[in-house]
C-alpha cells in the first residue's frame, strides 16, 4: 500500500483541481479522497484503476448532480495505492467509517445480532444465548435479529427438549433440582434425574430443530404421544401434547419458512429521494429468523446500486456472512464483492438476484417491507420536525432544533448517583448519543441535586470543548432541557459561564402544583417560570423527552446499584480479575468455599500462581 502525496489549496475547486493530479496517478487500484476547503473529507471512493477514475472526475460532462456538488467542493485529493482491488474495497469501506464524509453511503448501526450456542463444554451440553465472538467450543445458530426472537425461541426450546440454561459452576454445586425443573423446563441433569444418553439424545433433537428438521422432530413427538396414550399415561401424553404446540408457537412466530432456502440473508432495498430503507431477513435451516429495517445515510443522494454495495460489505465487516444472499437489484461488482465476503468466512458466499419462483416471491416481500417501514419512517420524521419547530416556537429559539440533549440525575440519598442524558433530534431518539456519567462519591455523599447537575453539565462541555472548540461538529445541542426548576437553571447558567458557553440555549422542566403531569413549569435564565397548555402537542413532546431521560437514568442508576450488591470479597484482593475470579468460582463453587481452601487447593487452580494463592489464603484467614 503506498500513499500518493497531495498539496491542499482552499483557494482553488473544482475540475481544474483534479485534473492536476493526473499526470502524477498510477494506473494501479487505490482509493482516493476528495477534500473540501477546510481540509473536511467530503468523499471515498476505490477504483481499479486510480488514474482512469479521477480522469473522469476532470470531465465536464456526464455527471449526476450529487457529482458536480462533490466536484465543484473539492480542493485537494488524497490517494492510496493497493494490490488489489479487493482491499482497495475493504480499505475504502473502513476509511467511510472512520471519516464519515457526507456524499459516501453509510451505515450508522452495524451491531452485531444474538446467536443461540449449545454449547459443548461439558457432558450435559449447555443451551444459551450468545452475542460476539464465536471464541467458546459448541455449535452456533443464527443470527436472530433480535434479543426477543432468540429469547422466545430460547423458552419454547426449554419447553420442548428441556435443556439446562445453568452455568457449569451452578451445575456442579447443586444439591436439589431448581425451579426450572419444577416447571417443566429442565430435566434435572444436575441431579442425575435424566441418564447422560437420554439428555444427549434431547440435544441432538434440538439441534436437529435448529437445522430445519422440525418437520421428523414433530412426528417423533406425535408417535410418542400415541404410544403413551395406547398405554393409558394420559399425563405424559399432554405433556408431549404441549411440547408440540410450542414447536407450532415458534414456527408461527417465525411466518415465513422457505421449503427451497435452507441458508441466506435476504436483502432488499427502497429508494425515496435521498432516503432508503433496506431489509435484511435472516433464514437459517428454512425458519426465518426475522428481520431488521436500516436506514443509512445516503450520501446526499446515491443510486441503488451504489448503497446496496456500501451497505452489504459495511453490514458484513462484524458478521459472518450466509453461504447465499438473495437481493432485489444487482451490484455494479457483485463477483468483487462475493470475493471479499468469500475470504472472510470458511465458505464460498453467492450473491444472486432471482426473478421467478419462491426465492423471488421472498425478495419482494422484502422489498415491500423495505418500502413501508420508509413511508412510516418518513411519516414519523415529518411529524418530529414540526414538534422541533413548535419548541423552538414556544420557546423563542431562533435556531432550527437539530439535536435536542436531555437531563437528569436519579440516586437512593446519595448512593450509586448517576447522570443521564438523552438525546433526540429529527429522526427520534438517537441512542447511540446517550451518555450517563458517575457522579462522584464526594459530592453524591452530600445529597445535593444541584451540585450533582453542575457535575454532569461541566463534565459534558469540558469535554466537549477540547475535542471540538469551533463547535464545528454535530455533537453540540441546539437546546438542553434540565429536570429541574429555577435552582438547576442557575446551576447549569453557572457552569457554562465558567466555560464560556453563555450562548447555549437551555431551560429547566419542573412539575407545577402537586406534581401533576399538564401543569409542567418552564424556567429559562432570568425570566419568569411559564407553562404550556395542557393539551398542547408540544407538552406531550417535551413530556415524552423529559420521561425518556428519567427512565433511562433510572435504570443506569439500578443496573450500578445491583452491580455494588453483587461485589465479592475477591475484588478487593490485587491480582484477581474477572478471569481468576472466574476460574476460582467454577473451581470451588462458591466464595465461602474459597475462603475456607487450604494454600495447596488455591495453588491447584488454573491460572492462579503460588505467590497470589498465597495472597488469597492470606487475606482471607486476616478476616476470620
Amino acid at each position: 500500500m503506498r500513499n500518493v502525496s497531495t498539496t491542499h489549496n482552499p483557494k482553488f475547486s473544482g475540475y481544474k483541481v483534479i485534473g492536476k493530479y493526473l499526470k502524477d496517478l498510477p494506473e494501479k487500484p487505490g482509493v482516493y479522497r476528495m477534500l473540501d476547503r477546510d481540509g473536511e473529507v467530503l468523499y471515498v471512493g476505490k477504483a481499479v484503476n486510480l488514474k482512469k477514475r479521477v480522469t473522469n472526475y476532470s470531465k465536464f460532462s456526464g455527471h449526476s448532480l450529487r457529482t458536480v456538488k462533490m466536484i465543484e467542493q473539492t480542493c485537494s485529493m488524497m490517494f492510496l495505492t493497493t494490490r488489489t482491488e479487493t482491499e482497495a474495497l475493504l480499505l475504502e469501506q473502513n476509511l467511510i467509517k472512520q471519516l464519515k464524509p457526507k456524499y459516501n453511503v453509510l451505515l450508522r448501526d452495524d451491531k452485531s445480532f444474538p446467536n443461540i450456542l449449545v454449547s459443548k463444554t461439558h457432558a450435559f451440553s449447555q443451551i444459551k444465548k450468545h452475542r460476539g465472538k464465536r471464541s467458546e467450543k459448541g455449535n452456533y445458530y443464527g443470527p436472530f435479529a433480535s434479543a426477543g426472537a432468540v429469547n422466545r425461541t430460547l423458552n419454547q426450546l426449554q419447553k420442548i427438549f428441556m435443556l439446562r440454561n445453568c452455568t457449569d459452576s451452578q451445575f456442579k454445586n447443586r444439591s436439589r433440582p431448581c425451579l426450572l425443573f419444577q416447571i417443566k423446563k429442565c430435566s434435572g441433569p444436575c441431579v442425575g434425574k435424566i441418564t447422560e444418553n437420554k439428555y444427549s439424545a434431547a440435544v441432538k433433537d434440538a439441534e436437529e430443530f435448529l437445522k430445519g428438521r422440525n418437520s421428523s422432530i414433530q412426528e417423533k413427538l406425535a408417535l410418542q404421544m400415541h404410544q403413551a396414550s395406547l398405554k393409558l399415561d394420559f399425563e405424559n401424553a399432554a405433556i408431549i401434547r404441549d411440547k408440540i404446540h410450542a414447536l407450532t408457537q415458534i414456527q408461527q412466530h417465525q411466518g415465513i419458512n422457505p421449503k427451497g432456502v435452507l441458508e441466506a440473508d435476504i436483502i432488499a432495498i427502497h429508494q425515496d429521494g435521498s432516503s432508503a430503507c433496506v431489509q435484511v431477513f435472516f433464514i437459517r435451516g428454512h425458519q426465518n429468523w426475522g428481520n431488521k429495517a436500516y436506514f443509512p445515510q445516503t450520501g446526499n443522494g446515491a443510486e441503488v446500486q451504489e448503497i446496496l454495495e456500501a451497505f452489504i460489505v459495511q453490514f458484513y465487516g462484524n458478521k459472518t456472512p450466509p453461504k447465499r444472499i438473495l437481493l432485489s437489484s444487482k451490484l455494479e461488482n457483485t463477483e468483487l464483492v462475493e470475493h471479499l465476503l468469500s475470504k472472510k468466512s470458511s465458505h464460498k458466499t453467492k450473491i444472486s438476484y432471482p426473478q421467478f419462483g419462491e426465492k423471488a416471491i421472498l425478495v419482494e416481500n422484502a422489498r415491500r417491507n423495505a418500502e413501508e417501514a420508509l413511508a412510516r419512517k418518513n411519516s414519523e420524521h415529518a411529524n418530529q420536525t414540526k414538534l422541533l419547530k413548535n419548541l423552538a416556537t414556544a420557546l423563542k429559539i431562533k435556531t432550527t432544533l437539530k439535536r435536542v440533549e436531555v437531563y437528569d440525575n436519579s440516586h437512593i440519598q446519595g448512593t450509586n448517583a448517576i447522570g443521564g442524558m438523552i438525546v433526540s433530534g429529527p429522526d427520534g431518539f438517537i441512542k447511540n448519543a446517550y451518555r450517563k456519567f458517575n457522579i462522584s462519591t464526594s459530592i453524591a455523599q452530600t445529597g445535593d441535586d444541584l451540585a450533582m447537575m453542575k457535575e454532569v453539565i461541566y463534565r459534558r462541555f469540558s469535554k466537549l470543548s477540547s475535542i471540538d472548540p469551533t463547535r464545528s461538529k454535530e455533537a453540540w445541542p441546539d437546546l438542553m432541557i434540565i429536570d429541574g426548576g429555577a435552582g438547576q437553571v442557575s446551576a447549569v447558567a453557572e457552569i457554562l459561564s465558567d466555560l464560556g458557553l453563555n450562548d447555549l440555549n437551555f431551560i429547566g422542566i419542573a412539575k407545577g402544583e402537586e406534581r401533576n403531569a399538564g401543569k409542567e413549569l418552564f424556567y429559562k435564565l432570568k425570566e419568569k417560570p411559564f407553562s404550556l397548555r395542557h393539551t398542547d402537542p408540544t407538552l406531550y413532546f417535551v413530556q415524552r423527552l423529559r420521561d425518556e431521560a428519567h427512565r433511562f437514568a433510572i435504570g443506569a442508576h439500578r443496573a450500578k446499584r445491583k452491580k455494588s450488591n453483587f461485589r465479592s470479597p475477591l475484588d478487593e484482593i490485587k491480582g484477581v480479575g474477572q478471569f481468576r475470579k472466574r476460574s476460582l468460582l467454577s473451581h470451588f463453587g462458591s466464595v465461602k468455599a474459597i475462603s475456607r481452601a487450604d494454600l495447596r487447593d488455591l495453588q491447584s487452580v488454573e491460572g492462579i500462581s503460588n505467590k497470589l494463592a498465597k495472597n488469597l489464603h492470606d487475606f482471607f484467614h486476616e478476616a476470620k
